[in-house]
């Protein structure tokens, strides 16, 4: 399988956009990411969307808390105004996020009525504003994620004026997801679905703007998937969402085949991840906070419905004991290694 990305998918300030895991709300919590390191070594981690309004009211410590072991971490960012986004990213300075990352691309009704997210691709000029002032407030990569365009957005003019105004800005690095959004008509989980997937356009404007790197998403599913859409195309990376949560050992393949990195094994995994639950539980954090994120590990695997229910249920109980992570684990791989036998 031939993956072969621009300068090897190492960026000029030393992180590795091979393979990112993208930011979703509700799902890539400190636990989640602490569970996809652990498949993926070297992967590039995002936080949830935080927007700079909620940093600077309720305070960073409410949603950077992070293990070391998650970096290279991103910060995503929502927000519309860049003197508040500079003051936001001041104030996180000392949790060390690896890079900052601007929301221009998540298209749901909450988001749009802040202002933010994909609506921004129609005010190119505001989001230059927001980056150059972003850059000034920090030292790390301040980036974009974007759609290829919003509603009746040109796809060719529309994106190549969006990408101009960011980079004249300063942004360097540009996470594309490979479809537009179409914030009149289509709720965020049809927008997921529905707009069709362009990797041509992407690959054009990769080519058509070699100083950037720009790493792809949208649609990538398995390995094959990957070596595919990049194929003859200078994208610096490929960033991968709802199939490295809900088929987490896609991811781990994925990791495998694109960084050479080996994820822990099974039976590995479930002592690190009961470790870090006791260790999480002590500190008064419930198991099915950590264990929901654990749910597709059994995806395709016999025994998957009964590993779900004991994590997904069975956590839930009140003092659930942490071991209940290992002991799920074992049966599953001792059921396994029993049908292959």
């Amino acid at each position: 399988m031939s993956m072969v990305f621009k300068h090897n998918g190492i960026g000029t300030d030393g992180i590795d956009r091979r393979l990112s895991v993208a930011p979703m709300m509700d799902w890539t919590d400190r636990h989640c990411r602490f569970f996809h390191r652990q498949l993926a070594p070297s992967a590039l981690l995002f936080t949830e969307m935080v927007t700079a309004e909620a940093i600077l009211h309720a305070g960073a410590g409410r949603f950077c808390r992070h293990d070391g072991a998650e970096h290279p971490l991103a910060l995503q960012l929502g927000g519309s105004d860049p003197d508040r986004l500079a003051s936001a990213i001041e104030a996180v300075a000392a949790f060390g996020f690896d890079e900052i990352n601007l929301n221009v691309g998540c298209p749901s009704p909450r988001v749009q009525s802040g202002s933010f997210g994909a609506c921004l691709m129609a005010e190119p000029e505001l989001v230059a504003r927001c980056v150059s002032k972003m850059a000034q407030a920090t030292d790390v990569p301040v980036t974009v994620k974007c759609r290829i365009g919003i509603d009746d957005m040109d796809e060719m003019s529309g994106l190549d004026r969006f990408v101009d105004a960011v980079a004249s800005a300063g942004a360097r690095i540009i996470y594309l997801h490979a479809r537009k959004a179409w914030l009149d008509g289509l709720s965020p989980r049809e927008n997921r679905d529905i707009p069709p997937l362009n990797y041509s356009r992407a690959g054009m404007l990769a080519e058509r703007c070699p100083e950037l790197d720009i790493v792809l998403n949208g649609g990538l599913c398995s390995a094959d998937d990957v070596a595919g859409a990049t194929q003859g195309r200078q994208f610096a990376g490929v960033m991968i969402g709802r199939a490295a949560y809900k088929t987490p050992l896609v991811l781990a393949d994925m990791a495998s085949q694109i960084q050479g990195t080996e994820p822990a094994s099974l039976l590995v995994l479930g002592e690190i991840m009961t470790g870090y639950a006791r260790a999480q539980m002590a500190d008064g954090t419930p198991l099915h906070a950590i264990t929901r994120h654990m749910l597709g590990l059994a995806a395709g695997m016999k025994g998957a419905k009964q590993f779900r229910r004991r994590l997904g249920e069975e956590a839930r109980v009140q003092n659930a004991d942490p071991a209940l992570i290992m002991d799920t684990i074992e049966q599953l791989v001792a059921v396994n290694e029993k049908s292959v036998a």
